[in-house]
């Protein structure tokens, strides 16, 4: 993932130490197919995922996430789950924890195409022939699949509620 100026701009500032951000996830639907992208960085294929400019609408963030690595015009459909990713050390030994926004989209024009460099690759992939998926990116993609499904948000005490 490509690291945004403000990050780059916070982390001059306080080092590697703990950093919260927001980020969003976009599950890109097309009839029983979503959209995957395998990161540059690990190999991983994963939904498209990314951080939320400072002001930015997280739906907004979402559709231009989906542009900038795929070359996917997408529109957001709803909101399915909110939630706290653990928290991760990266290489360089930044450390971060994200809020994710999970974002069920629906395709409305492009041919995947790993388009800024973030990735390898970019393509299709049949729902009930999903790769290798790690960390709760499949989950990700079943609260998306999930036909009338509340948006799930979880609060201390792992218990949840429903937004």
């Amino acid at each position: 993932m490509a690291t945004p100026d403000f990050v780059r701009d916070l982390r001059q500032a306080i080092g590697g130490a703990p950093l919260w951000l927001s980020g969003v996830t976009a599950v890109v639907l097309r009839d029983d197919e979503v959209l995957l992208v395998r990161r540059a960085d690990n190999g991983a294929w994963t939904p498209v995922t990314g951080i939320i400019d400072p002001g930015e609408e997280p739906a907004d963030a979402a559709v231009r996430e989906i542009l900038e690595e795929a070359d996917v015009v997408a529109s957001v459909e709803r909101l399915v789950w909110v939630h706290v990713l653990e928290p991760l050390t990266y290489d360089n030994g930044d450390q971060a924890q994200y809020l994710d926004l999970v974002f069920r989209c629906r395709w409305d024009s492009g041919v995947p195409f790993p388009a800024d460099g973030e990735n390898t690759e970019a393509a299709w992939f049949r729902l009930d022939a999903l790769p290798e998926l790690r960390g709760n990116h499949a989950e990700r993609i079943r609260r998306a699949v999930a036909a009338d499904v509340a948006t799930d948000a979880h609060f201390e005490g792992g218990r949840s509620i429903r937004a």
